[in-house]
């Protein structure tokens, strides 16, 4: 039986479920599951009676190894709504496959999640995306050679999912209208989704920059495809931290990925508070 598989997916549910609802009691089923990047754990924070569940506690789930990516999901309230918050990723280039690294996505499906708000540090491609900038997704390139559906379908799941607007649109209209109310900036572009952990050749960058991607990271894709497949609706955001190998001068570094978000983590907590307030699952 392959890792992430419907099994794992039923385990790694009811291990959760027992958690947020202990003893049976009232269920306290999330409508909205957000996924936090590298060094944006400070998000979880703002979740207001949290039930903080260790990954080392949930079948299937995997420990991340990378510095940024605390490794619990934490269950509770934010913007008035009950969400599940996955606080640090498990990667594919730490070793895992496409279908492990999407492993909490199928979780919270299974959950009763309709929403997914995905988060991530990048490198901005886009030479007006200076550090600091935070990046609507619009679209992505699928950039590292895998897929997390490969091999029979999984139950609930579309064989061929239609991605034409893998980011719903009129969640995209909320994250605006929210931004602008608090006079955030918020740009909109393009992200390429890379296997790492390796980051970009400035040749690379330049292919990026044809290609039309304005940000690179080294997740999120995954991510998304799979909620597309099961019928969740997604929205995905990316902190620009760093101008992208070729185009800053500079040397690259996880430490600076890492400071940058943080500063920025503020503004990124803001906003995700306010587009769930504005959802309605």
């Amino acid at each position: 039986m392959t890792a992430g598989s419907p099994a794992d997916v039923a385990r790694a549910a009811a291990a959760v479920a027992a958690r947020l609802s202990p003893g049976g009691g009232d269920a306290r089923s999330p409508s909205i599951a957000i996924v936090l990047g590298s060094g944006l754990g400070a998000l979880a924070d703002r979740i207001a009676d949290p039930v903080r569940i260790p990954y080392g506690q949930i079948p299937g789930f995997h420990v991340p190894t990378v510095p940024g990516h605390h490794g619990e999901l934490v269950g509770g309230t934010l913007g008035g709504q009950l969400v599940i918050c996955q606080s640090g990723r498990f990667h594919m280039y730490e070793g895992h496959t496409a279908a492990e690294s999407a492993l909490p996505v199928r979780v919270f499906a299974a959950l009763g999640v309709k929403t997914l708000i995905v988060t991530n540090a990048a490198g901005g491609v886009n030479r007006a995306f200076g550090p600091g900038t935070i990046m609507l997704i619009s679209d992505h390139l699928n950039l590292t050679g895998r897929s997390p559906l490969d091999g029979p379908v999984r139950p609930g799941e579309t064989r061929f999912p239609d991605l034409t607007v893998a980011y719903d649109a009129e969640l995209r209209r909320i994250a605006r209208r929210v931004a602008a109310g608090g006079k955030l900036a918020l740009a909109e572009g393009v992200y390429a989704g890379l296997l790492g952990p390796s980051y970009e050749t400035p040749a690379e960058v330049t292919m990026l920059e044809r290609l039309g991607a304005d940000a690179v990271g080294m997740s999120t894709v995954m991510e998304v495809i799979v909620a597309r497949a099961l019928g969740i609706r997604c929205l995905g955001l990316s902190t620009v931290t760093n101008a992208a190998a070729g185009i800053g001068g500079a040397n690259l570094s996880h430490a600076e990925v890492m400071e940058v978000a943080g500063k920025t983590g503020v503004a990124v907590g803001w906003l995700v508070e306010g587009i769930v307030a504005a959802c309605q699952g």
